[in-house]
């Protein structure tokens, strides 16, 4: 009572401070909303807002009041459920307990599960067999009904059998599915859906060998008459339809290095080509004539005789039953079925396949037996595609051919490649022990090209003849492998046979090669002739031709084909091609193959070492060349008749070459007649341009540069040149000696300037009365300047008043100033010489000696 008592008073005391609190927030209301007497007009509206206010106040109480009244009875009514729930478990646990007492013998559930366990894996197993005996019966239900149906009806029977089979295609999904766990189930399966699709295909087949005996099949001139359309077309349809539950779930496809599937032989294509293969075989895998195995192409041509012949049966009768049957359906979008061509040449393949394959073991130790056999397949394969447009049903891929399933699926191309390289080796062995192997072959190109050897033309011809072995190739490794194996490999033989021939020359023309090699004086005199130049022509011209060819083989549509395909897998980051790293196949082939630029082709690496052996042999032509003119000039260089030669009587008019000028002329005659035949006219000139400046630049610096001249001595020179010129031009063409020249040839205007001019001689001849001895220097100086303007007429010497300079107006004008001198080299027309080289040439003459 006394804790009531003051629980009552602290309420009394809570109320009363509640109370206090609620007079103070109204006496605050009241005198924040009657602070004037103004205020007392609107305590109407003031007494009705609050009225207001206190109901919508009570109304929410009385709300929360009744929502935690319903909260209260929700709260306890679950916990009443938990409770039930709970009990529930409690009895049920228990109910659990006493049953494993009884059964088990087992105190908990968990002691009781491999009990449990065993008598369900029984059950599971009981299931399973069950199923199995329901399964197989369902099988032999219909393998019978099939069977009954098939006595009295055949199409009857194809219900059946498609049930069957459709039952059989959905056991091979599952025990996929199952990862193979009833294979003895789907073995039974298969073996009584295969008897039954056996006695059904052996049915109609009768039914389809009926018809055609009546129309005598199989005569190429065979035809299906009118009463018998309807009958051959039905028997043809029973078959397409006994096979079509097997094209549905069919599905081939070619890979790189994949056992692919072959197209399937139609059932009615299977029983027209029956005769044929009987005949085939009789013709081909007995004892007659026209089975010789050194003659393949007696049996590939006489299946291309076969599509011949019956092409117009297959088109005019299959041809619209194929069509009227898989119009509409998926498989009409496959050649194989739709085209009848196709179809027949799928159903002619097996018995070819069976043929090659019994015959590849017994060439296989025949090498010559072995190629000719590929190549006849390999021919008969391109027949098929362009001649029949056979794609074996592979789309965009396209059929492969036979040579392909064997080479590459029988894993036969190993030894056709050891046989194609030893062949091509063999032949290349031999064409370089030939004895005109070295001999340059001056008929077989273009007169005006380089001439090669026949040796490297014959290399050609064999490279050549190897493309034409592998192009019908279609797999790209193997192109690539042929490439690199057989061509490429051929090619760095030739290349180092070439090399070596041209280091052994060079060591048999220097000093020491000479000395160490036992070298004999008649060969270096042979060495260093035209024997000498014959020798690296051979090298040049060979390396040239080869070069030539290798550019112009990049461009063939063969070899690009094999270059985009092998950028491909490069820039697809594949790490390797074919058996070869991708950095091997670029040392080999380009080093352009794993770039992104779009140059480059097969063969640049190849064709660069070819080039340079080509550049260096060239370079060793210039240089013996040039060593030989040298050596020619050694004479001449001695001679010093410039200075007193005395000018000639008025009737002379043309110098004959000096003596010692004959050995150079001697020999640019034989070896530049030489060259122009075994060189083209670039090399030609190149190389003629470069023994001219060296024989202009030893000319000025040995004659020119160091002896005084005369005009009649300058004219002797000019005589000399003018003989080299004409020497040179007779071989090589008109204007090459005048270029290469030029320098020397101004040179020796300068010093051969006549000591008056022209002009300065008309008018001494008109206003003077000189004695004889003066008459005869003008002549003189006339006839040598008559000479001495014979290789050079086309130079500006004429001045603009058609006066020519003379000796000392020229003197007078070069040493001046250089504009002067500038000036009066452009008057004679002397283009190369500087006004420092001029000066110090017109020094030269006797005349300006003090």
């Amino acid at each position: 009572m006394a804790m009531d008592t003051d629980l009552d008073l602290d309420l009394d005391l809570d109320l009363d401070m509640d109370m206090d609190t609620d007079q103070t927030r109204v006496a605050d209301y009241l005198d924040d909303k009657l602070q004037t007497a103004a205020d007392l007009d609107s305590l109407d509206a003031l007494l009705a807002s609050i009225t207001t206010q206190h109901a919508l106040l009570k109304q929410q109480l009385d709300d929360a009041q009744r929502g935690l009244h319903d909260a209260k009875q929700a709260s306890h009514a679950h916990q009443v459920q938990l409770q039930q729930r709970a009990d529930a478990f409690r009895r049920h646990q228990a109910d659990i307990d006493r049953r494993l007492l009884v059964v088990a013998a087992s105190q908990t559930s968990d002691e009781a599960v491999p009990d449990f366990q065993q008598v369900l894996d029984t059950l599971h197993r009981l299931d399973v067999a069950s199923g199995y005996v329901a399964l197989l019966q369902q099988v032999h239900v219909l393998s019978k009904h099939a069977q009954s149906q098939l006595q009295t009806s055949n199409e009857a029977a194809l219900a059946p059998y498609k049930q069957l089979r459709a039952l059989h295609t959905r056991l091979i999904n599952l025990q996929y599915d199952a990862e193979g766990a009833a294979p003895q189930l789907l073995h039974h399966v298969d073996n009584i859906t295969q008897a039954l699709r056996t006695q059904i295909l052996n049915a109609f087949s009768s039914h389809l060998e009926h018809t055609l005996t009546k129309i005598h099949w199989p005569t190429p001139k065979a035809n299906i008459p009118a009463p018998l359309r309807e009958e051959w077309e039905t028997a043809m349809v029973k078959l397409l339809d006994l096979q079509l539950p097997e094209l549905d779930g069919m599905s081939y496809a070619s890979g790189p290095g994949l056992k692919v599937k072959l197209p399937p032989v139609l059932f009615p294509m299977q029983v027209l080509v029956q005769p044929l293969e009987m005949r085939f075989r009789y013709h081909f895998q007995g004892d007659k004539p026209t089975n010789r195995i050194d003659r393949p192409e007696y049996f590939l041509s006489h299946v291309t005789s076969l599509l011949n012949d019956y092409s117009p049966f297959v088109s005019d009768h299959v041809q619209p039953v194929l069509l009227k049957h898989f119009r509409g359906t998926h498989l009409a979008l496959n050649p194989v079925y739709i085209d009848a061509m196709s179809a027949f040449i799928t159903a002619l393949l097996p018995m070819l396949r069976a043929k090659i394959g019994s015959l590849l073991p017994q060439v296989a130790s025949q090498p010559q037996l072995l190629s000719h056999l590929m190549h006849e397949i390999m021919s008969f394969d391109t027949t098929i595609r362009d001649t029949w447009g056979y794609d074996g049903g592979y789309g965009v891929d396209g059929w492969k051919g036979l040579s392909w399933e064997f080479l590459v699926q029988g894993d036969w191309f190993g030894r056709w490649l050891q046989v194609e390289k030893d062949f091509a080796l063999s032949r290349y062995q031999n064409i370089v022990e030939a004895p005109d192997f070295g001999d340059l072959d001056y008929e077989s190109v273009d007169p005006k090209a380089t001439k090669p050897t026949k040796g490297a033309i014959r290399v050609n011809d064999l490279l050549e003849t190897i493309t034409d072995r592998y192009r019908p190739l279609t797999s790209f490794s193997q192109k690539l492998t042929f490439l690199i194996d057989i061509q490429i490999a051929i090619f760095d033989k030739l290349h180092e046979r070439l090399q070596s021939n041209l280091e052994a020359y060079l060591s048999m023309t220097t000093s020491l090669g000479r000395a160490m090699g036992g070298v004999t004086k008649e060969e270096q005199e042979k060495l260093l002739g035209v024997g000498g130049l014959e020798r690296l022509c051979k090298t040049y011209g060979s390396a040239d031709y080869l070069e030539r060819a290798m550019r112009d083989w990049s461009d063939d549509v063969f070899f690009l084909d094999i270059w985009e395909g092998l950028q491909d897998r490069a820039r697809g980051q594949a790490n390797n091609i074919g058996n070869m790293s991708v950095a091997d196949v670029a040392e080999r082939t380009s080093k352009n193959v794993d770039s992104d630029s779009d140059g480059g082709s097969l063969f640049d690496e190849t064709a660069s070492w070819y080039a340079r052996l080509r550049e260096r042999s060239e370079k060793i032509i210039i240089d013996t060349l040039n060593s030989n003119v040298r050596e020619a000039l050694r004479p001449y260089r001695h001679i010093n008749p410039w200075a007193t030669l005395s000018g000639p009587s008025a009737s002379a008019t043309i110098l004959s070459p000096t003596a010692e000028i004959d050995p150079l002329l001697t020999y640019l005659r034989t070896t530049l007649t030489f060259l122009a035949r075994a060189l083209a006219s670039a090399p030609l000139r190149r190389i003629t341009r470069s023994v001219l400046s060296t024989i202009s630049t030893v000319l000025w610096e040995t004659v020119l540069s160091r002896y005084r001249f005369s005009t009649q001595g300058a004219a002797q020179l000019n005589a000399d040149l003018g003989a080299v010129s004409r020497a040179v031009d007779k071989s090589v063409g008109p204007g090459v000696a005048e270029a290469g020249l030029r320098k020397c040839l101004e040179g020796v205007k300068i010093v051969g300037l006549p000591v008056r001019g022209r002009a300065e001689r008309q008018d001494g001849g008109e206003g003077e009365e000189d004695d004889g001895a003066s008459d005869n220097a003008w002549d003189a100086d006339a006839d040598a300047d008559a000479v001495h303007d014979t290789p050079h007429q086309a130079t500006q010497g004429d001045t603009a008043s058609g006066g020519e300079l003379g000796l000392w107006e020229v003197e007078r004008r070069l040493f001046a100033d250089n504009q002067s001198a500038r000036d009066v080299l452009e008057e004679l027309g002397l283009e190369l010489l500087s006004e420092t080289e001029a000066r110090a040439l017109l020094r030269r003459r006797v005349e300006l000696a003090g």
